[in-house]
């Protein structure tokens, strides 16, 4: 990679240096997803004429609330906007690096409904300089215009379209990634929380098979709805809409806003809270068979994967100056979002107080999922296991290891969380953040994140070896962390 101008099969391409990194930014991987094309498969990008500047972020999707404000974006991001299926690129600078690199592509969270590619958590000059790698973030439809099951309504209207998003994104960069330095040979996935379930997804979904050869799942695993859950969301949809079956084209022309709004009135009436509406839909052409059943029939089979999450996730949803759900509410809740047949008993087990609720979003959602997962996947691949266990005395958001606390040690962005909370942090979080660094760059190089410093084990029965970050103790393997816990779990 000689200069920051770079020709791609579909246009040149003129980046530039940011944070000691070549970056590209804003990169069309798919046709504007508007008018006939709301709800349609994605379709390759156009080519262009000329050198195309990629020194901004392409819009963000249609999201409930403001990105700018949520992320501190820059004034140079544009507004949100349904032509959103843009894609970013970081690199070591030209002459730093020997390619072809192994290449990361990230797939941001937001329960499906919200979240950016160019969120700055997400700057990944830090990661390209520090592995020399090539590192991808990616845009993809949310909420209703990404993932509501609209194949039944007939031509034009795609289910799971969100997906189908990421893997036009991860096509383009099969083809297009070398001129960047990378290799295509070697992509990993990783993502965070609906990203990490996004590839969960894709890891059972043949159109995705042969696009990436690792992945890394943060605070996320399997989790889809049935097709017949995914039928009355869209039943309501339509409904709030004003808008008969028969008559569905009409969502093809009707104002992005009014679809956005019924979208959240439908979450309001629902009661909103952890319940997601709108996530990946099985049992349908382009995701046959439920993720967690497909992987454990060997779907990913030769695929590894490193998995993991966080101690405290739940807290990050509840506060404990909330009120407790009413038990029925979260019975059902809860049944609603892991497919647990009967979640009192389990329930039960938790004191009826929001820090109780908390811990048992922790458990029954996030943890246990990642677990099941795991013990798919490690029949038909090598897989890893940690979890997230730093705090902090610095401020109280940081007493806890909240869901999304680790991207930033992923990503090497801690003076981001400083000026957000206006702290300074000590060694141990500087030190932390290396850790797992090096750790995931060494499982996108060589399918392992062990290290000189940091051995890391497989996971597997019956020591279910966990590595973890940050604790008290320090960061390190520990056998069956709370044995007693996941054992009541059923796991």
């Amino acid at each position: 990679m000689g200069d920051l101008r770079i020709k791609t099969s579909i246009g040149w391409l003129e980046g530039r240096i940011e944070n000691g990194a070549a970056v590209w930014k804003g990169i069309p991987y798919a046709k504007p997803p508007v008018g006939e094309r709301r709800f349609a498969a994605p379709e390759p990008p156009e080519p262009w004429k000329g050198v195309r500047a990629a020194a901004t972020f392409g819009p963000p999707a249609l999201q409930p609330g403001d990105p700018a404000q949520k992320y501190a974006l820059g004034a140079d991001t544009p507004p949100p906007s349904e032509d959103c299926l843009y894609l970013n690129i970081w690199a070591p600078l030209p002459g730093q690096a020997k390619g072809p690199l192994p290449v990361m592509v990230w797939i941001h969270g937001g329960a499906f409904v919200t979240g950016f590619g160019g969120n700055p958590a997400y700057d990944a000059a830090e990661l390209a300089n520090r592995g020399e790698v090539i590192v991808v973030t990616i845009n993809y439809r949310l909420g209703p215009f990404g993932f509501m099951h609209l194949a039944p309504l007939g031509a034009g209207f795609a289910s799971n379209a969100g997906l189908l998003d990421q893997i036009a994104a991860l096509a383009w960069v099969r083809r297009e990634i070398a001129a960047f330095g990378g290799d295509p040979a070697q992509v990993t996935a990783f993502g965070e929380s609906a990203g990490a379930m996004s590839i969960a997804a894709l890891l059972a979904m043949p159109a995705a098979k042969g696009l990436f050869g690792r992945a890394i799942l943060q605070s996320g695993a399997a989790q889809t709805l049935t097709a017949e859950q995914a039928d009355q969301i869209v039943a309501s949809i339509l409904l709030l809409l004003g808008i008969e079956r028969a008559e569905a084209h009409q969502l093809k022309s009707l104002p992005a806003a009014a679809i956005l709004e019924a979208a959240e009135e439908l979450t309001r009436m629902l009661g909103g809270g952890p319940a997601m509406i709108f996530q990946p839909v099985a049992g349908v052409a382009e995701l046959p068979a439920e993720p967690l059943e497909a992987i454990a029939a060997g779907a990913a089979a030769g695929v590894p994967l490193l998995i993991g999450t966080n101690l405290h996730e739940g807290h990050y949803f509840i506060r404990e100056d909330m009120a407790p759900m009413p038990m029925e509410g979260a019975i059902r809740g809860v049944e609603l979002m892991t497919g647990i047949a009967d979640a009192e008993p389990l329930l039960r087990a938790y004191p009826h107080t929001a820090a109780g609720q908390a811990e048992a979003i922790t458990d029954l959602f996030f943890w246990r999922s990642a677990l099941q997962l795991a013990l798919a996947q490690h029949r038909h691949a090598p897989v890893w296991m940690y979890r997230f266990d730093w705090t902090s005395a610095a401020h109280p958001e940081l007493a806890r290891a909240l869901h999304t606390r680790e991207i930033v040690f992923v990503f090497g962005n801690l003076p981001q969380l400083e000026r957000q909370l206006g702290v300074a942090l000590g060694p141990d979080a500087r030190r932390l953040a290396g850790e797992m660094q090096a750790a995931w760059l060494a499982f996108a190089k060589q399918g392992a994140p062990g290290t000189a410093n940091l051995p890391w084990p497989r996971y597997a029965e019956p020591e279910r070896l966990t590595m973890k970050f940050g604790a008290p103790a320090g960061t390190g393997i520990v056998s069956d962390p709370d044995a007693g816990k996941r054992a009541r779990l059923g796991i």
